[in-house]
């Protein structure tokens, strides 16, 4: 807490003495990077100071699509959501499309709270994807997240290819799609990331966890999800000592895929790494009642 306090008391000081609010840098504007972090307050300073909440100097353009993308990298839903409250407050455009909107990338990432909170301030759930061209229903029933399916539904105009307008009937629909880049068949965005899951195989092998990490970040934007990825990249994460990006990859492991025990498993050795033992014991304990047979588990919790 004190820390926290002393950080935003520096950023009023340099305020106060004449810095640019908005100035840019590699990864934006200060904006841009307290959102990165969940840094709620420095994020009401900046925009009390008058920072644009809609700037798009950042990597992943304004700083609302900079906060939801920082989730996939270890920021926390309800740190995102905090900023994204504060920036839509402070004017930002929710249809703002770099290359997709702020809707299209929550339901992407499944964030059921900025979802809803999106939609609550007008988002337009209609606005496709611009890779494969579906709308954020579609792509919540193309993984079939039913929750967010029903959310989005009395929200979203019909789609001319789901004949069926009801939620089940969207699910059915969307079984039979997945999320591919226009101009590319299913058979060869599966190719690519086999490929890519054998090369982050033999990175392991060799003991690169760090190029191991990077290969599979790169499957996954093939496929954001594939539980499998997300066990195997938290491993890597795991053994180069990112214990919090773990600890995130092994929750979506388990989002993904309840009943598989390896999920379970990598979010117990995250905790475990984290030093959140009682935490981590209950996870092993999830993983052990998925695999009452696995000795590597009994080992590591007795």
């Amino acid at each position: 807490m004190r820390a926290k306090l002393l950080v935003i008391s520096q950023v009023r000081l340099l305020l106060s003495s004449g810095a640019r609010v908005d100035i840019a840098v590699a990864h934006g504007t200060p904006l841009h990077i307290a959102v990165s972090y969940g840094k709620t307050g420095v994020v009401k300073i900046l925009l009390d100071h008058h920072a644009d909440p809609n700037n798009t100097s950042g990597v992943w353009g304004t700083p609302i699509l900079t906060a939801l993308h920082s989730t996939k990298h270890g920021l926390d839903e309800s740190d995102c959501l905090e900023c994204v409250r504060l920036l839509v407050k402070a004017g930002a455009d929710v249809n703002y499309a770099y290359p997709n909107t702020p809707l299209v990338v929550s339901t992407t990432a499944g964030l059921t709270d900025c979802i809803k909170y999106l939609l609550e301030v007008h988002a337009d759930p209609n606005i496709p994807d611009k890779q494969s061209g579906l709308t954020p229903i579609e792509i919540a029933a193309s993984v079939g997240r039913r929750d967010h399916v029903e959310i989005l539904f009395p929200f979203t105009s019909p789609v001319r290819a789901v004949t069926n307008w009801t939620v089940e009937g969207i699910i059915a629909h969307g079984k039979s799609r997945r999320l591919i880049p226009k101009g590319e068949s299913c058979s060869k965005v599966s190719d690519r990331k086999a490929e890519l899951k054998s090369q982050g195989e033999k990175a392991v092998k060799r003991k690169d966890y760090l190029a191991a990490s990077k290969i599979y970040t790169k499957a996954l934007e093939l496929d954001y999800f594939d539980a499998t990825l997300y066990s195997n990249r938290s491993l890597c994460y795991l053994q180069i000592g990112k214990a919090q990006k773990a600890l995130l990859d092994a929750k979506k492991c388990v989002k993904l895929r309840p009943k598989w025990m390896k999920g379970h498993y990598r979010e117990g050795a995250a905790l475990m790494l984290l030093k959140e033992h009682k935490k981590a014991f209950e996870a092993f304990l999830n993983a052990l009642k998925l695999d009452p047979a696995n000795a590597e588990i009994e080992k590591v919790m007795w």
